[in-house]
């Protein structure tokens, strides 16, 4: 399943960090996230997407603390 969220990030080289990290997470398929418009859009199983979803933020907030989802 897709979704798009808007998101708060700092930076264009931190974006690229989180998303580096977030596709790297069980159960995600693709993440993107665009700096200039702060939104993300993640492709996630179905089945597991709430629980995917938790990981993946958790690994983004570690790479940069600051890393927000709106949704």
């Amino acid at each position: 399943m897709k979704k798009v969220y808007k998101i708060e990030v700092d930076c264009a080289v931190c974006a690229n960090k989180i998303q580096e990290a977030m596709s790297k997470v069980e159960g995600v398929n693709s993440v993107t996230i665009n700096f200039m418009t702060q939104k993300m859009i993640i492709d996630i199983d179905d089945a597991s997407f709430d629980e995917t979803l938790k990981r993946a933020y958790k690994v983004a907030k570690k790479v940069e603390s600051d890393f927000q989802i709106i949704e």
